[in-house]
Order: C-alpha cells, then structure tokens, then sequence
C-alpha cells in the first residue's frame, strides 16, 4: 500500500480474468472483473487487485458473494471513497448441463461508498469500462 497526497480520482481495472468454480455443482466459471476504487489517501499496486480477486476465486463460489467480498475486501483495506466491482462470467453448469443456454453469462455488480450515492460517478465507472483500449 503506498500514501498519496491528493490523488483522489477514480483508479480502475478492468477485463481481469478469473475463474472459479460453481459451489452448486463443481463447474467452471469464466470470467473478467471490473474493479475500480477512489482513493482516500491510501492506494494499492495494480497487481493487487487481481490477487485479492484470485484470493476469492480459488474457492467454491457463487457469483454474487465473489463481487460482494472482493469489494469489501478493498473497501476494508483501503478505506476508499467508494469501490465499484463488476463481475462478468459464463457459467458452465448453465451451458453444459441442465438448460444449456451456450451464449449466456451472468453479470453481478457491488457498488459501495460514493459509487451507490452518486450515479455521476457510478456512470463514469460504468462509461469506463465499455471503452475499448487504444494501444
């Protein structure tokens, strides 16, 4: 973690691949996360963020509780302005068995501190992240 003096706009990555596994029925799920927090005073190394993913990932999981703990994670950690934390992924046990709906995918979202109380800065994140790299 490193001390900043001033810098307090919004710091996102995004498009970082995960997988786990389903808790329900031991299949994979494949994935990208968006993940983005504002700091207040304190910030963290861009390969920590998709660590702490990794951290939550490599575990049985459903969906919804990896988005909800890898942003509590970094709210607790960090102590943030807000942290914002989207989650895309196709779930195997949905295409592969049961209904097998091949193209679909689950997008879970956790938007905590200034992310859930301002949609001006939840739009920011949401606009930044369907910006398509330029290099």
């Amino acid at each position: 973690f490193g001390d900043v003096d001033g810098y307090d706009d919004m710091v996102v990555e995004k498009n970082i691949t995960l997988e786990s596994h389903c808790e329900h029925h031991m299949a994979p799920i494949i994935g990208v996360a968006h993940i983005a927090y504002i700091p207040n005073g304190k910030i963290i190394g861009l390969s920590k963020i998709p660590r702490i993913l990794d951290m939550f990932a490599r575990r049985l999981q459903v969906q919804e509780r990896m988005t909800q703990e890898v942003a509590n994670m970094l709210q607790t950690t960090l102590q943030p302005k807000g942290v914002a934390v989207i989650i895309e992924a196709q779930h195997m046990c949905m295409q592969m068995r049961g209904v097998q709906k091949k193209k679909s995918y689950m997008s879970t979202s956790s938007m905590l501190g200034i992310f859930r109380e301002d949609n001006k800065t939840r739009k920011e994140f949401l606009d930044i992240i369907k910006l398509q790299k330029q290099f």
